[in-house]
């Protein structure tokens, strides 16, 4: 509860910036706006034609109905890779095949969960955007990773191509357990010496290489397009000039929340966080100064993130470089990495996701006071709710989390946890400097924060040459660089999915049929999702919760049926399952 509170005092600071500004006009809002006007507005059905409240329903019930099969008979059908099929004993072709463990050539999905699962409804995203995303998304899957991995980079083919696990050199899962004293739950330098470097998937160190990419390229990216108007917005601010006819309307209508009301809860905030940290014989293994830079990065960096993904529809993560510098200020104590993260990019994800709440009570015209309180007691019921249920799984669901040991066709297999788990052995327990230091292998991934600082810039030259062609400023490189961030835990086949949906309908469908799709297209967004979340819980109260989970055949599997995509293909690699290469 902590950091969404403090979440909630960051979005305060950069409410002006972020909600009052009109070009800041967070894409999603856009569906929860037109479900809201198709559920309350008084509309008469035109000749031959539907409501907008008709549309709605057709496609709840239709969503509704459907995913009864991706979700418990057929599940295998969220991914389907026929190039596994038909090459079942080549390595090669498994990994260039697989939608889940490889390269994701020729696999698709028939899920909706597959399409906006991990990256949300591409039809709440610009055409822009998808087009930025799916570019980085083809240059990183089918360009940078193929020739790292053919050309062996970093010993690529001991590991799989593509896996979020940790790894040692000769191919073996780590074992953490040998580098973790259980006694102090820090590192152990003599358990490291016998076990060895960690050794990643090549796609795992691009990935990470990218993130770092990303995070500067924001920063400049915001600087070079944005500086100016976010000067221009502060001495605005100040004179209370800034907004547009929505902010006017406000402001008119409605007494605004007062400042020190966010500035009480987020100091207030970080005074808890730091008695819960230096408290309870600091188990929690994070200090006081801690709280403090944590607090510092989400300050500097809500405002850049928030500022992309209010014009994208895409969230530049900030996990990573999080875990970097409480990793090489404080290493070998994982609490304390985990701790760290999530007072400084949590706490920045849940400012963001409130900065796009208040939007959405602007464009509503929700009174601001009433949607204070009503986002604060929510916070404070909702953590609650999460926290009592996390809780209770936990102690429900055996071996929840753990695939290998989970019963055919479960749902909690947990694909986020296993990144979240192999990134706190990697900056926590075993530190950055070991992975990406002098004393790692993965010494010159630091280079990619160069190539992000500096990736914006060529972009801004040539918008500022060309002023008369528009698309040069709508290359974002920060979204490009930063296109595969959520893999994993998302896969090949969620991304070609959102793609292929996306560009269908906010390019080819907007251009060909524009009345229909400014009528129609945020409300299908908005049934597609609701179906699916209502089925879910429906499916999970009166079947999973009782280990009902559906007829046992070969497409229950929530998975592609690729089992040599995750074989390594070096010589003298043996691992269970895999063919031996000599």
């Amino acid at each position: 509860m902590k950091s969404q509170m403090m979440g909630y005092g960051w979005a305060g600071v950069f409410r002006k910036f972020l909600v009052d500004s009109p070009y800041m006009w967070w894409p999603s809002n856009l569906v929860q706006v037109s479900l809201f006007r198709a559920l309350h507005d008084i509309e008469k059905r035109p000749k031959g034609g539907l409501t907008r409240l008709q549309f709605f329903l057709i496609v709840l019930i239709s969503s509704f109905s459907y995913y009864i099969v991706p979700n418990y008979f057929f599940q295998s059908i969220t991914a389907l890779s026929f190039i596994c099929w038909i090459w079942t004993n080549s390595v090669t072709m498994q990994q260039i095949g697989s939608g889940l463990f490889g390269l994701g050539v020729g696999s698709f999905g028939l899920d909706w969960s597959t399409v906006a699962g991990f990256l949300g409804s591409p039809l709440a995203t610009p055409g822009f955007a998808i087009i930025n995303i799916m570019f980085g998304f083809f240059m990183i899957l089918y360009v940078i990773t193929p020739i790292a991995y053919w050309t062996n980079t970093y010993e690529a083919k001991r590991f799989p191509i593509f896996s979020p696990g940790v790894f040692t050199g000769n191919g073996s899962v780590y074992d953490v357990n040998k580098v973790l004293n259980p006694k102090t739950f820090e590192f152990s330098q003599v358990g490291y010496d016998q076990v060895g470097q960690v050794n990643l998937s090549i796609f795992f160190v691009i990935t990470y290489g990218l993130s770092f990419a990303t995070l500067a390229a924001t920063l400049s990216h915001v600087g070079l397009f944005h500086g100016r108007s976010i000067w221009r917005q502060t001495r605005e601010s100040f004179q209370n000039q800034i907004g547009d006819v929505h902010t006017r309307l406000m402001k008119k209508n409605y007494k605004d929340v007062p400042q020190w009301w966010f500035y009480a809860i987020l100091i207030s905030m970080l005074a808890l966080a730091i008695a819960t940290c230096e408290g309870f014989g600091n188990q929690l293994q994070l200090r006081y100064w801690g709280v403090i830079l944590a607090g510092g990065l989400a300050l500097l960096f809500t405002l850049p993130i928030g500022i992309i993904t209010a014009t994208t529809n895409q969230q530049p993560g900030l996990n990573v470089i999080t875990e970097l510098i409480i990793g090489y200020a404080y290493p070998g104590r994982p609490l304390a990495n985990v701790s760290f993260k999530t007072y400084g990019y949590i706490s920045m994800s849940q400012a963001i996701m409130f900065l796009q709440d208040f939007k959405l009570g602007h464009y509503m015209k929700i009174p601001p006071r009433s949607m204070f309180l009503v986002q604060l007691v929510g916070t404070i019921i909702a953590s609650s709710t999460y926290f009592g249920t996390a809780w209770w799984l936990l102690h429900k669901i055996e071996n929840i989390c753990d695939p290998s040991k989970l019963p055919e066709g479960s749902p909690w297999t947990c694909p986020g946890d296993a990144v979240f788990y192999s990134a706190s052995i990697i900056w926590g327990v075993v530190s950055p400097r070991r992975m990406f230091g002098n004393l790692g292998l993965y010494e010159k991934v630091n280079f990619f924060f160069l190539v992000g600082l500096l990736a914006p810039l060529p972009v801004w030259v040539l918008s500022r040459i060309y002023p008369e062609k528009k698309w040069i400023k709508l290359i974002n490189m920060p979204v490009i660089l930063g296109a595969t961030g959520n893999m994993p835990p998302a896969r090949a086949v969620n991304f070609i999915m959102w793609g292929a949906v996306g560009i269908f309908f906010n390019l080819f469908v907007y251009r060909r049929f524009k009345g229909w799709w400014a009528r129609h297209n945020y409300v299908l967004s908005a049934g597609l999702d609701a179906g699916v979340a209502f089925l879910a819980i429906l499916s999970y109260f009166t079947l999973q919760s009782n280990n009902i989970n559906g007829p046992k055949w070969w497409g229950l599997e929530l998975d592609d049926h690729c089992p040599l995509a995750s074989c390594p293909t070096a010589p003298g690699i043996n691992v269970e399952g895999c063919p031996l290469y000599e």
